[in-house]
C-alpha cells in the first residue's frame, strides 16, 4: 500500500533551469518544523513535453539525492492543460496540487495548499486577489490587464475569486467525476471548477503573492488567448445550455405571438379600408 498521500504536478516545457530549485524548495518547505504535511507522504511529478533540455537528467540527479520526484516525458502530446490532466491521472496521492515550473508559484506555499484539502474542501485555490496580496512589481502591466479581464469573463461560471490561477489543488475523487474535460483549454482549473460542479463552500482559498518568471518561456500567446475565449464559450454552453435553449424558445414564441398580433392588426386595418369603398 502506497504511503503517498499528496502529489504535486508540475507541467513543464524547457524549464530545466527551474527544476532543481523548485523541487528543493518544495521539500525544504515541507521539512520545516511547522509544516502541516509530512514530506515523506509527498511526491513531485514533472510532466515534460519532450523538452530535450536536460530535464530528465536533472530529475535523475534529484532522485539520487533523495528527493521523491519523477518525470513523465510526453512525445505525442502538447499543451499545458493536457499535461496537468496526465499528471493527475498518474498521481498516487488522493490530494493533488498543480503549480508552474517557473517559480511564479512560491514553493513555500505548497504545505498550506496541500493541507487545505479535505473531504469537505474538495478544491484548493491559490488566489492572487485576496486582501493584502501583492503581485510582483516586475509583472508587466499588460499581463495584469489580461488576467483581470479574463477573470471577469469567468465570474458567471464560478464563485471562486481567482479561477484563472494555475496554482490549485483537487481531491482525486472529485477529479475522477469530471466529464468532457477540455485538454486543449487555456485554464484547466476553471474547467475543473465548472465540470466537477464544485460549490463555493467546497473551495479552500489560500492567498499567495505572485512572483515573476525565473527562467523558461511564457506560455501566454495570442493563440492561447483565442483558445481561452473558445474555452469560455464551451463552458458557458456547458453550464447554461438549458437556460440558453429555454430563452431561445421563449424568444421564438414571443416572435410568433408578435407576428400574429401584427398580421391580425394589419388585416383588420385592411378590412376597414376596403369597407369604405
Amino acid at each position: 500500500m502506497s504511503s503517498i498521500r499528496y502529489s504535486v504536478i508540475v507541467p513543464a516545457f524547457r524549464e530545466n533551469g527551474n527544476i532543481r530549485p523548485l523541487v528543493s524548495r518544495i521539500f525544504g518547505a515541507l521539512s520545516q518544523v511547522n509544516s502541516p504535511v509530512n514530506p515523506n507522504e509527498v511526491e513531485v511529478i514533472i510532466v515534460d513535453d519532450n523538452s530535450r533540455d536536460g530535464s530528465v537528467e536533472t530529475v535523475e540527479t534529484l532522485r539520487r539525492d533523495g528527493y521523491n520526484v519523477r518525470i513523465i516525458v510526453r512525445t505525442t502530446e502538447r499543451g499545458l492543460s493536457s499535461a496537468v490532466v496526465r499528471g493527475f491521472q498518474e498521481a498516487q496521492g488522493d490530494n493533488m496540487l498543480c503549480m508552474d515550473a517557473d517559480l511564479q508559484h512560491p514553493p513555500e506555499y505548497v504545505p498550506s495548499m496541500l493541507a487545505s484539502m479535505s473531504r469537505t474542501k474538495q478544491f484548493a485555490l491559490g488566489t492572487r486577489y485576496a486582501k493584502g496580496v501583492e503581485i510582483d512589481e516586475g509583472w508587466p502591466l499588460y499581463r495584469r490587464v489580461i488576467s483581470s479581464g479574463a477573470r471577469m469573463l469567468a465570474l458567471p461560471l464560478t464563485a471562486a475569486s481567482d479561477p484563472m490561477s494555475g496554482f490549485f489543488g483537487i481531491r482525486k475523487e472529485t477529479f475522477l467525476k469530471a466529464r468532457n474535460l477540455n485538454s486543449d483549454g487555456f485554464k484547466i482549473a476553471l474547467d475543473l471548477l465548472v465540470k466537477c460542479n464544485i460549490p463555493s463552500d467546497a473551495i479552500a482559498e489560500v492567498p499567495f503573492s505572485f512572483g515573476v518568471r525565473a527562467e523558461g518561456e511564457s506560455k501566454l500567446t495570442g493563440k492561447v488567448m483565442i483558445r481561452y475565449l473558445e474555452q469560455l464559450a464551451e463552458l458557458y454552453w456547458y453550464r447554461f445550455s438549458g437556460l440558453i435553449i429555454f430563452l431561445g424558445f421563449l424568444l421564438f414564441v414571443l416572435f410568433v405571438l408578435m407576428a400574429r398580433a401584427f398580421l391580425s392588426a394589419y388585416g383588420g386595418l385592411e378590412g376597414k379600408a376596403q369597407s369604405k369603398y
